[in-house]
């Protein structure tokens, strides 16, 4: 039963899933069990200074600019009085935010909490139409945007949200006091709509409480990740992706460290920061690991104490050649915008090469058959796992997909061994049969990466009248190297040397750059749907 409600403005308890559609949620470590009562700005700023102190470093930027505790405390209430005394903002209602990462944004992330708002995250990358849709359904009456982005959100031309951008909002800031009381919010208010990345087409609006932000960290954040009040956090995710705001926000405050906030950085000059500031921990994408070492730049991410990586399968040749070449044991994991943060992972002595981890502290996992039946070590299926946080879409029907009898299932096909250890063998819906065999398209995504002309690459299904399915890799080469039909050869004798035979691509085909979406992940479903229109076209033709 939920909890009695701190919204005035009743929209996102009025537009959860039904009950009987919610997964089940499991709260099965001590610190797990939260009061009724629970604003989730206290434990992230206002008590971390009370514990570390408002002068230690909070937010740092590549040009220099610092933060203290105390001075990202004061702004966040600031932030708070603005929304209340001067725009009005009752607790309940939704604030838009659109920037890239910098301190003005966590600021204003905190300050919404703290008011009782609902935080609508907004990647700054995104254009009107895809803004559109997530202002329409999530309805918020603000948005506070950074001056830069300010075109898109005017273009919308909604009466009902009253914009503020940065420059006003830290002008109307400075006039405040800093102190305000925090809005005593149920521990099962929501405080953030997530869009997720639209990985698999359209994105969905997840629906976060204010326990759920303290649950990651007393789950990945307390039992994997580690930070101490020394370490300095860089992550090249944007804060509106909930890899990013919990990496960068989530988990640096709460354990009383520092974050390098970057706007934006190729991963080359995400390591060259590394190196420059001393950052300690990092949280970036496989691919991003992958290009560092293609450009020979490894020696930047030295002085790294952990390494984290997510969003997409970490080919365990990667992991290896960090291993080999620095003794960085890089920490993988699987996450999703629905259950906020990584939930499968492994650090330290726990990693096993080539697997994706264990669950998490506080979490569970199993793998499906098609019929919704538990698999055993060996079996291949998809991934489903319960825990603190779960899937909760805001009206939409594909709760009905993602949540199977209390499971949030995933998307993703695993295989557990006998230990219970997770190995990653693609997405879903990135399965490709071919001639009667199962082909992992992450697995020969892997294997054409190992190839030492290839960048990046990405493996889809294209149909084929004798074998049913056919691999079709897209591939983008290094700098110097020509794409022609002896290297998509050489390519595919590569494969066959490094996996079974019949699992190489039979359709090789050269990019300058792949399909992704404003946070980074490739976007499986845009080749597909090139795939998909090639076979229409041809279709067409025949008749």
């Amino acid at each position: 039963m939920a909890s009695p409600s701190a919204h005035v403005d009743t929209f996102t308890r009025d537009h959860l899933p039904p009950a009987h559609r919610w997964p089940a949620i499991e709260f099965t470590l001590p610190e797990l069990r939260y009061p009724d009562r629970l604003n989730a700005a206290t434990h992230l700023i206002d008590r971390p200074v009370a514990t570390f102190g408002p002068d230690r470093p909070a937010l740092r930027t590549p040009d220099g600019e610092t933060w203290t505790y105390g001075e990202l405390q004061q702004r966040a209430n600031q932030v708070a009085q603005v929304l209340t005394e001067d725009l009005g903002l009752v607790p309940g209602q939704r604030v838009m935010l659109r920037s890239p990462n910098n301190p003005w944004t966590v600021a204003a992330w905190l300050g919404v909490l703290k008011a009782g708002g609902v935080a609508v995250t907004s990647m700054a990358a995104l254009r009107v139409r895809e803004i559109a849709p997530i202002v329409e359904r999530t309805r918020p009456a603000f948005a506070l945007v950074d001056n830069r982005f300010l075109e898109d959100v005017q273009a919308l031309d909604d009466p009902s949200m009253t914009i503020v951008d940065y420059a006003t909002l830290a002008a109307r800031a400075g006039r405040k006091p800093g102190r305000f009381e925090n809005v005593g919010t149920a521990a099962d208010d929501v405080a953030l709509l997530g869009p997720t990345s639209g990985s698999t087409g359209a994105p969905k609006i997840t629906m976060h409480f204010h326990r759920d932000l303290l649950s990651i960290d007393h789950t990945f954040g307390r039992h994997v990740l580690r930070l101490a009040p020394d370490d300095l956090v860089a992550c090249s995710a944007p804060l509106a992706f909930t890899f990013g705001l919990g990496s960068l926000v989530v988990f640096p405050l709460r354990a009383g460290a520092c974050a390098l906030l970057t706007e934006a950085a190729t991963p080359v000059q995400m390591a060259e920061l590394v190196a420059r500031h001393g950052v300690t921990a990092l949280a970036t994408a496989p691919t991003a690991y992958k290009t560092v070492l293609r450009a020979g730049r490894e020696r930047d991410l030295a002085g790294l104490r952990v390494a984290v990586s997510a969003g997409e399968h970490l080919p365990r040749s990667t992991w290896e050649e960090l291993r080999d070449r620095l003794g960085l044991r890089v920490v993988d994991g699987i996450g999703a915008t629905e259950l906020l943060h990584i939930f499968i992972s492994a650090a330290g002595d726990d990693i096993r090469p080539g697997s994706t981890g264990r669950p998490v502290p506080g979490w569970r996992a199993t793998i499906l058959g098609p019929d919704g039946r538990e698999l055993g070590p060996g079996e291949p299926g998809r991934l489903a796992v319960i825990g603190p946080v779960g899937c909760r879409y805001l009206d939409d029907e594909r709760q009905r997909a993602y949540v199977h009898e209390g499971w949030n299932v995933t998307g993703d096909t695993f295989v557990r061994d006998d230990d219970g250890y997770f190995f990653y063998r693609s997405r879903t819906d990135n399965m490709i049969v071919s001639s009667g065999y199962n082909i992992g398209g992450a697995e020969v995504e892997a294997a054409i990466g190992t190839h030492p002309d290839v960048v990046e690459c990405a493996v889809v299904a294209r149909p084929d009248s004798e074998r049913g399915s056919v691999v079709c890799a897209f591939v983008v080469l290094r700098a110097g190297a020509t794409g022609d039909a002896v290297k998509a050869k050489e390519i595919q004798d590569h494969v066959k040397r490094t996996l079974a035979p019949y699992k190489y691509p039979r359709d090789v085909r050269f990019r300058d750059a792949l399909p992704r979406n404003a946070s980074g992940k490739l976007q499986h479903f845009v080749l597909r749907g090139i795939v998909e229109a090639e076979q229409a076209e041809q279709k067409e033709k025949v008749r």
